[in-house]
């Protein structure tokens, strides 16, 4: 079976990502024919709409297929993986640029990746087993696939608490945050794709979707911002030890796992990220991930929990404290000719 399929169903571009057995997880060619699909779509006249979904019951994409990016990555060759983020980025600015609605049905898990070709669509359906987390900071990454974008746009400073801890949202959580659009319950999906792709009619998807349920983590809002509005990811991890809360405690182990700069990184490029543009974002997000294998905690994030799974990666710093601002400003700074650039640019 292919990984994805890709087809026109009457009305509807549908695009089905088709790894169930490893969470729908995205590869180089999965991303390449999603972008070459969309181009193709652009212009056609009879698709009205584009229909997103994953195979099987447990996620809807779970993140990037990165073991390839490793295996490069430790024999010193990091153009795979540059080429990949690239690539992978230019198509998720596509999907929220795009001119058509682009429908996504998230069941399940949707991170890392999965977020990028799920979160930037005009119409983005939850449902009760939906589970959304940008957990990039504790494989040594930051929130890319432009996670930094919505984590900016979320109420208060949620963003930064979901970005630096990785924590899940669940439905609820992923509408106020903005991850998510609508809630339907499961059952009712099979039907609400049919009758898309049949009529194309996205204002009856609309009125079909429900309240979702409240959210978990309203009632932890105020910590939240009193904890992590802050110009330093030392300063966040200070403000939690000294709130002594449960949810404080918590938040400070999603914090523990993550990898120093990672977090305090992803801090930065959130905060940079609030008024700016997606493909602001992506740029910026594109610079890190650039430098990620090669100076950063990358390789050694995947080493711990992918390759050997011994869960204890050996980061470059002992704490956020250690982590200095020039540190994480060499990290995003400029790449000159190697900047990220989108259709419609010069290079």
């Amino acid at each position: 079976m292919s990984d994805i399929t890709i087809r026109q169903d009457r009305v509807a571009g549908r695009i089905t990502l088709q790894r169930p057995q490893a969470l729908n997880a995205l590869t180089y060619e999965m991303c390449r024919a999603i972008d070459a699909a969309l181009l193709g779509w652009q212009e056609d006249p009879e698709i009205t709409l584009v229909l997103i979904e994953g195979d099987g019951p447990k996620a809807f994409s779970a993140g990037g297929d990165i073991v390839e990016m490793y295996e490069t990555g430790t024999k010193g060759d990091y153009s795979y993986g540059r080429t990949f983020w690239y690539d992978e980025y230019r198509m998720n600015a596509r999907i929220a640029e795009y001119p058509k609605p682009v429908i996504s049905f998230l069941q399940g898990f949707t991170m890392g990746g999965g977020v990028g070709v799920g979160c930037h669509g005009s119409h983005r359906i939850v449902g009760e087993s939906s589970q959304i987390a940008m957990p990039e900071c504790g494989i040594g990454l930051i929130p890319d696939v432009g996670g930094t974008y919505l984590l900016a746009r979320a109420p208060g400073h949620l963003g930064a608490y979901y970005g630096m801890t990785g924590a899940r949202m669940g439905p609820g959580d992923a509408i106020l945050t903005g991850f998510a659009s609508h809630y339907m319950p499961e059952a009712d999906w099979e039907a609400a794709k049919a009758a898309l792709v049949a009529g194309g009619d996205v204002a009856a998807l609309v009125a079909a979707c429900t309240s979702p349920p409240e959210p978990r983590i309203a009632p932890y809002q105020a910590e939240i911002d009193a904890a992590f509005d802050q110009e330093s990811g030392a300063a966040v991890a200070e403000a939690l030890r000294a709130q002594g809360t449960e949810f404080a405690e918590n938040a400070l182990l999603g914090l523990g796992r993550a990898a120093p700069l990672s977090a305090a990184c992803a801090l930065a490029l959130i905060r940079a990220a609030k008024g700016g543009s997606l493909r602001a974002a992506l740029q910026a997000e594109y610079r890190w991930t650039w430098r990620a294998a090669e100076h950063g905690d990358f390789l050694e994030g995947i080493r711990a929990q992918v390759i050997d799974k011994d869960r204890n990666p050996r980061w470059q710093h002992d704490s956020l404290d250690a982590v200095s601002e020039a540190r994480v400003a060499e990290m995003i700074a400029p790449l000159g000719a190697n900047e990220l650039t989108f259709d419609g640019e010069t290079p």
